[in-house]
């Protein structure tokens, strides 16, 4: 469900706006459609794990005020980020 280091930080490298960014928010917003993208699979196979579930929804509530954060910030940025993660948005 988890994501490993190296997919960490191959995102980080990715999204990153400058060397060294870890926080950035979209630096977060890939990290988190990542962890959304596994424990959707996740849930193809059990789909009675509502603790997990919880837990998705909380990932994506935080995913979309993140998104809110950079659509006001700056459209382009958004847009970019929407289209290279593959959100529908």
């Amino acid at each position: 469900m988890s994501i490993t280091a190296e997919k960490k930080q191959e995102l980080i490298s990715k999204f990153a706006t400058k060397p060294g960014d870890t926080g950035s928010p979209e630096v977060q917003v890939a990290i988190l459609t990542e962890r959304i993208n596994n424990l959707t699979d996740h849930f193809k196979t059990n789909k009675k794990d509502h603790h997990s579930r919880r837990g998705l929804l909380a990932m994506v509530a935080t995913r979309r005020k993140l998104l809110d954060y950079v659509k006001g910030k700056d459209e382009s940025r958004y847009t970019k980020l929407i289209s290279e993660l593959g959100i529908r948005r």
